[in-house]
C-alpha cells in the first residue's frame, strides 16, 4: 500500500483532538522562532533538513527579508510520527519585535501552547516577559527551549559545569516570570523542569538539541556536545540529536491537546453561561456541536479576498456553509476551508473542533469576529486584547485629492487586518489618523502597504494621542437641548483604579452593551471595586469606562437612552479639552425631563445635550491630559553610565532601576513618548553604537502642570480648533 502523503496525513489527523497540538513560538527578536519553525518542517519532510534555518520558510513578506525579522505571524500545520503515531501540529510562528506584538496576542487565542525560545547569552529580554504576559493572560502553556546554546561554546568557551550553571540561572528566570504572571491554579503546575523535559536545549540554525530525558535514552552528554561544537561536527550532532526529534517529544508530552486545554481556556475566552449547552459542547471540543469559532487573523488574497484563519471551539465547518457573524450581524457563504500545509492552504471537505483553519467567503469579518452557525446567536468570544496601547501617531493625506475614497477604504481594510493599528477619521477636523505600537509598525505595515497599491500620500512627523481624564467628581450638569425643551443631568468622576486595571489586565470587558440584568457582571465590578448596588446601574461600557443610568422612573427614557449614550461615546473619542480619546471616566444620568412629543426629541436634540453636559461636567471636574509613558529597558557598557543619564534627563525621563549584569549596565527608565522620537539615533551617538533600548510596557500619567496649558493650546492648533482653553459654560 503506497505510503500516505503529507496532505492525507493531515486531513487524517485533525479528525482527533487527543492527537492535535495548537502552539506557537514566541520569544524576544531575533532569538530563534523561524529557524526552529524551519527545523520543525524539515524533520516533517516539507523542506529538505539542510536548508532549515536558512530557507526561513514562513517569512513569505518580501520585507521580512529584507529586514531579517519576522513582521506577520504565518500558520504551519504538519504532521510528525512519535511512537507509530500521527500528531498534527498546527503551530503559529510569530513576531518577535515589540512593534509587531499585537500578531502574537493574536495568535496567543488560537493556541493553547507555547514554546518560549531564550539566548543564554543574552538572557531573559523585555520582550520574553511580554511574550510571557500574552500567553499567561490566555491561559497558554509555556515550555522551554534554549536556543543558541553553541554560543557558550564557541564565544564564552565554557565547561560542562560552566553552561549547566548557566542553564540553571535562565530555567530559575523564566519560572520567575510563571510565577508571576500565572494565574494562581498555574503558578506551580506550568513550572518548567530540565528533568522532566519541559525544556531543551540546543541550535536550531545547527539543527541539533538535547534534554535530559533523551540524553539519558542515547548516552550523549554535555562532553559530546561541546567536542562535537569545537570539532566544527555539527552535522555529526545533528544526526545524533535531531532538534525537531527532540523539540516533538516536548510538544507531544507537555503541551496540551484542544480536549483537555479547552476545559479551562474557555473562562478565560469566553464570558457567555458556562451552564449553557454551547458552553458544555466547547468544554468537550464537541466536533457535532453548534458552531463556536474565533477569527484570529484576516489576510487580503489578490485572488479569493481576504482569507480568515481562526480556532473552532465546537462544532465543524464546511464549504457551502452559511455562518452567522456575530459582530457583523450577518450571515455570509463559506466558498472554501483549508487547513494549511507549511504555509500553503490545502482545500479541505470540512475541519472539526480543536483545529484551526483558513475560511475564504467570510470576507466581512475581521480579527476577533465570533462565528456560528446560520440562525444562531451565542455569546461572542471576548475581545482579543494586546497590552501596550498603540502611541505612536501619524497625520496621513492623500497627495491626490481624487485618491481619498482609496485611501480611507484602505486605512479600514488595514484596521481589520491587525487590530493595533487604530484608524481615526475626523470629520470634524478633517484630520486623518493612525495609531501604532511604534514608528517601525507604522512603516511596516501601513507606509509599505500604500506604496505597493500606489497611493501617494503626505505622512506627518509622529505625534502623540493622549488621552482626556478627571480626577474628581464633578457637580451636576444640567444640559439642554437645542429647542430648550430637554433636560439631561449628568455628573462624570474617575473611574475605580481596580475595575480600570481588570479591564486592562482583561478579567472585565473593555466594550459591552449591557442589554439584560447581567448578574455575573455586576459581581465582577463589585470585586474589583465599585458598589454592587452602583454595579446594577450600569448599561455601557466603552474604551474602558462607563455609563450608569441612575434615573428612577423617567417617561419616553427607552426611547432616547440610545441617543444618550451615543452622545457619551462621540465625548469618549473626543474630550473636551483637546479632543482626544478619555480614558478611565464614569458617567452618570442623574435624572431626565422630556418634551412629550417625539417630534422635539430625536437626535438632533438629545446628542447635542449629551455631549455638552458630559464635557462640561469633565470641565468643572478640572479634566487633564495623561500623557504616554514608555518604560524602556537600556543596556550599555559601564563607562557610559553618565552620557546616557544625561540623554535620559533631558527628555523629562526618570531612572527607576539601575544594575549590573554579566558585564552591562541595564537602565530601567520611565519615558514621554513625545520625547521619545529620535532617541534611537541619539542613544546610538551617545554610546557609539553599544547602546540599544527595548520598550517593556506603556503607562499613561497625569501630564505635567507646567506645560499642560501650553500643550492643550498645540493639540488644538494642530486640529483647527479655537486655541483657548474650553471654560465651564452655562446652557
Amino acid at each position: 500500500m503506497a505510503k500516505a502523503t503529507m496532505t492525507e496525513r493531515i486531513v487524517e489527523a485533525m479528525k482527533f483532538p487527543e492527537r492535535i497540538r495548537n502552539i506557537a513560538t514566541s520569544s524576544h527578536v531575533h532569538h530563534g522562532k523561524t529557524t526552529l519553525t524551519d527545523n520543525l518542517m524539515g524533520g516533517a519532510g516539507m523542506i529538505a533538513e539542510e536548508m532549515a534555518g536558512k530557507a526561513m520558510y514562513t517569512w513569505f513578506d518580501p520585507q521580512e527579508r529584507e529586514r531579517q525579522l519576522t513582521i506577520y505571524g504565518a500558520n504551519v500545520s504538519m504532521v510528525h510520527e512519535s511512537e507509530g503515531q500521527d500528531y498534527l501540529i498546527n503551530l503559529v510562528d510569530t513576531p518577535g519585535h515589540v512593534d509587531f506584538g499585537g500578531d502574537v496576542t493574536r495568535a496567543m487565542r488560537a493556541v493553547d501552547g507555547t514554546i518560549v525560545l531564550v539566548d543564554p547569552v543574552e538572557g531573559i529580554m523585555p520582550q520574553t516577559e511580554t511574550v510571557f504576559r500574552q500567553a499567561l493572560r490566555e491561559r497558554v502553556k509555556p515550555v522551554l527551549f534554549i536556543n543558541k546554546s553553541d554560543r557558550l561554546i564557541r564565544e564564552l568557551k565554557m565547561t560542562p559545569e560552566q553552561m549547566v550553571k548557566r542553564f540553571e540561572e535562565v530555567i530559575r528566570d523564566v519560572n520567575f516570570l510563571i510565577q508571576k504572571y500565572a494565574e494562581d491554579q498555574f503558578k506551580e503546575k506550568w513550572l518548567v523542569n530540565v528533568q522532566d523535559g519541559s525544556v531543551a536545549f540546543g541550535s536550531a540554525y545547527r539543527r541539533w538539541a538535547i534534554s535530559i530525558p533523551y540524553m539519558k535514552k542515547t548516552g550523549i552528554t554535555f562532553k559530546d556536545i561541546i567536542e562535537l561544537t569545537q570539532a566544527d561536527n555539527e552535522d555529526e550532532l545533528a544526526k545524533r540529536a535531531p532538534m525537531h526529534q527532540v523539540v516533538l517529544d516536548m510538544i507531544i508530552k507537555h503541551l496540551p491537546n484542544p480536549i483537555d486545554a479547552q476545559k479551562y481556556r474557555l473562562e478565560k475566552v469566553w464570558m457567555g453561561d458556562k451552564e449553557s449547552d454551547v458552553a458544555k459542547e466547547m468544554m468537550k471540543c464537541d466536533p457535532n456541536g453548534t458552531l463556536s469559532m474565533i477569527i484570529t487573523k484576516m489576510v487580503p488574497d489578490p485572488h479569493v479576498g481576504y482569507v480568515a484563519t481562526g480556532r473552532l471551539f465546537s462544532g465543524k465547518i464546511s464549504k457551502g456553509k452559511d455562518v452567522h457573524l456575530i459582530a457583523g450581524h450577518k450571515t455570509q457563504k463559506i466558498q472554501q476551508v483549508a487547513v494549511y500545509k507549511g504555509i500553503q492552504r490545502i482545500p479541505v471537505d470540512e475541519v472539526v473542533a480543536g483545529n484551526i483553519a483558513a475560511i475564504v467567503g467570510i470576507g466581512d469579518a475581521f480579527t476577533g469576529e465570533t462565528i456560528t452557525d446560520a440562525g444562531k446567536v451565542i455569546q461572542p468570544f471576548e475581545e482579543i486584547k494586546h497590552i501596550f496601547e498603540p502611541v505612536v501617531t501619524k497625520n496621513i493625506e492623500p497627495k491626490n485629492a481624487m485618491e481619498l475614497p482609496k485611501l480611507i477604504e484602505t486605512l479600514k481594510q488595514l484596521g481589520r487586518e491587525d487590530s493595533t493599528l487604530v484608524i481615526k477619521i475626523n470629520q470634524e477636523t478633517g484630520e486623518y489618523l493612525i495609531s501604532g505600537l511604534g514608528e517601525l509598525h507604522l512603516e511596516a505595515k501601513v507606509e509599505r502597504k500604500l506604496k505597493e497599491l500606489g497611493i501617494e500620500v503626505t505622512m506627518s512627523k509622529p505625534i502623540v494621542v493622549y488621552r482626556e481624564a478627571v480626577f474628581e467628581k464633578s457637580p451636576e450638569v444640567e444640559a439642554k437641548s437645542p429647542n430648550k425643551h430637554n433636560k439631561l443631568y449628568f455628573t462624570v468622576e474617575p473611574l475605580e483604579d481596580g475595575v480600570y486595571q481588570a479591564m486592562v489586565d482583561g478579567f472585565l470587558p473593555s466594550e459591552l452593551e449591557v442589554k439584560a440584568k447581567n448578574i455575573e457582571l455586576f459581581k465582577k465590578l463589585a470585586e474589583y471595586g465599585m458598589d454592587y448596588d452602583e454595579a446594577k446601574t450600569v448599561t455601557t461600557i466603552f474604551n474602558k469606562c462607563v455609563f450608569e443610568d441612575q434615573t428612577k422612573g423617567v417617561q419616553f427614557l427607552n426611547e432616547v437612552i440610545e441617543m444618550v449614550i451615543d452622545g457619551f461615546k462621540e465625548v469618549l473619542e473626543d474630550g473636551p479639552m483637546g479632543r482626544e480619546p478619555c480614558m478611565k471616566l464614569k458617567v452618570q444620568l442623574h435624572d431626565v425631563s422630556l418634551h412629550e412629543d417625539p417630534v422635539h426629541r430625536g437626535q438632533g436634540q438629545i446628542i447635542p445635550a449629551a455631549r455638552w453636559g458630559i464635557r462640561q461636567a469633565m470641565i468643572r471636574a478640572n479634566s487633564t491630559l495623561l500623557e504616554p509613558r514608555q518604560i524602556v529597558r537600556i543596556d550599555i557598557p559601564q563607562e557610559l553610565i553618565g552620557s546616557v543619564t544625561r540623554e535620559v534627563e533631558n527628555r523629562r525621563g526618570q531612572i527607576q532601576d539601575m544594575k549590573e549584569e554579566r558585564g552591562v549596565t541595564i537602565l530601567m527608565c520611565k519615558m514621554p513618548v513625545s520625547e521619545m522620537f529620535g532617541f534611537d539615533a541619539s542613544l546610538k551617538s551617545a554610546t557609539g553604537g553599544r547602546g540599544f533600548y527595548n520598550v517593556t510596557n506603556t503607562v499613561f500619567e497625569k501630564i505635567p502642570r507646567d506645560i499642560f496649558e501650553k500643550t492643550v493650546k498645540e493639540i488644538r492648533k494642530r486640529k483647527g480648533l479655537p486655541e483657548e482653553l474650553p471654560k465651564a459654560e452655562s446652557d
